[in-house]
């Protein structure tokens, strides 16, 4: 796939990542749909790519997720790709964990993302690519951060899985696996309190490494075990 003309749909466009992804491809020259749950978000960022369409979601609404695709392929006259940026965080030891929280993590992290790939996959032909946010902690666990990891974890290895099975159709299945970044997430955690974090990795790089990986048909995008710089694997 080339930047220019690339027809993609970022679910999660209203967040601080998911907007950064879909102006930088606008700014390639791709055609972007924004999708989100907030409507006023989702017409600012609408109204800086210029894009020709908004589509709202809910990560509860199974249904909808996975109609998102055809919405997108409606407008754009066909997709070429589909990324999922959305996603939420809670912090706290996993006995002090309820079960509506972890409930919750797994709807918004990985059956939500995992409803909407699995839309795209019905309307992107080959050469297209789907791709989805996990995170760095699926490789690296944290303490407090059990029923977070373990949501990351169930759409890291959905996506694996994906990968194997669309090697047929040609469609690549990138995972993003990102570090810490200091995009607000951890100051809406739905639960518990954030633990000390580093400093927040280069939001610039890693968003034009996501943005590579899924034009290049990428696998798995992460940092690299000595200087944490984005790394990716085809």
């Amino acid at each position: 796939m080339e930047d220019a003309d690339l027809r993609i749909l970022v679910a999660g466009a209203t967040g601080a990542l998911g907007s950064a992804v879909a102006v930088l491809a606008a700014e390639r020259g791709a055609r972007v749909v924004p999708a989100g749950r907030d409507p006023h978000r989702l017409e600012q960022v609408a109204g800086r790519l210029g894009s020709p369409a908004m589509l709202r979601f809910d990560a509860y609404d199974s249904d909808g997720c996975t109609r998102l695709a055809a919405r997108a392929a409606d407008r754009l006259g066909g997709l070429d790709a589909v990324l999922v940026t959305s996603g939420t965080v809670a912090f706290g030891p996993a006995e002090r964990t309820s079960a509506v929280i972890e409930e919750h993590l797994m709807a918004v992290n990985a059956l939500a993302p995992m409803a909407v790939l699995r839309g795209a996959l019905a309307v992107i032909g080959s050469g297209g690519a789907v791709g989805a946010i996990t995170a760095a902690i699926v490789d690296r666990p944290v303490k407090g951060m059990a029923a977070y990891q373990a949501s990351k974890a169930a759409l890291s290895a959905w996506l694996d899985a994906v990968r194997t099975e669309q090697g047929r159709n040609r469609i690549s299945v990138l995972d993003a696996r990102l570090p810490h970044m200091d995009t607000g997430l951890v100051d809406r955690a739905v639960a518990g309190t954030p633990p000390p974090t580093p400093p927040g990795a280069d939001l610039p790089a890693w968003v034009a490494a996501l943005l590579e990986g899924m034009i290049s048909g990428a696998s798995v995008l992460m940092p690299h075990p000595v200087h944490g710089a984005p790394t990716l694997r085809r």
